[in-house]
């Protein structure tokens, strides 16, 4: 899902989320996808037992517990993106492994109580997406969330081209 331009709070601008949990009686869970820490594994820890992880790229996959890390894996699965979240450390080794399957690390992560998403995507906060394979192929960066939402329609291409501040311009 792709954050609307309004929501400016820092932890959402420009956000792409992949809602990787949800249920009407527990609420959601969902990692950022393209906010880069500028840090890598290695450099939050230290321990041999994540040597193979040490030069992974941290994102920060929310406002929830970002003194926590936490690993998922990407890959293509019948023509659609499948993906793990929440995995160990044995098992982002595993996946890191295997061919065509991107392994990220995360700092935080996006949650939701009971009935808080569906609020914010009625209020339109959120513009709702299916996750794609070319998201293994894509920067997870910045610029992840105005490719994705100038596909959408001419009216969201106008969005996602439109400047930070728009009395600005």
């Amino acid at each position: 899902m792709l954050a609307d331009p309004s929501l400016r709070d820092g932890h959402f601008n420009k956000s792409v989320v992949l809602l990787a949990e949800h249920t009407p009686e527990e609420g959601a869970f969902g990692l950022i996808l393209n906010h880069p820490s500028g840090q890598k594994v290695g450099d939050l820890i230290s321990d041999s037992e994540f040597s193979d992880l040490h030069q992974l790229p941290v994102h920060l996959g929310g406002p929830v517990a970002r003194d926590q890390l936490t690993f998922a894996a990407f890959w293509e699965q019948d023509s659609q993106l499948g993906f793990a979240t929440r995995i160990s450390v044995d098992e982002a080794r595993a996946y890191f492994a295997q061919p065509n399957t991107l392994v990220k690390a995360f700092a935080g992560y996006s949650g939701w109580s009971k009935n808080q998403l569906e609020d914010e995507v009625e209020q339109k906060a959120w513009t709702i997406i299916h996750p794609e394979t070319e998201l293994l192929t894509l920067p997870h960066d910045t610029s992840l969330w105005k490719k994705l939402l100038s596909e959408i329609s001419p009216y969201h291409r106008i969005l996602a081209d439109a400047p930070d501040e728009l009395l600005a311009n």
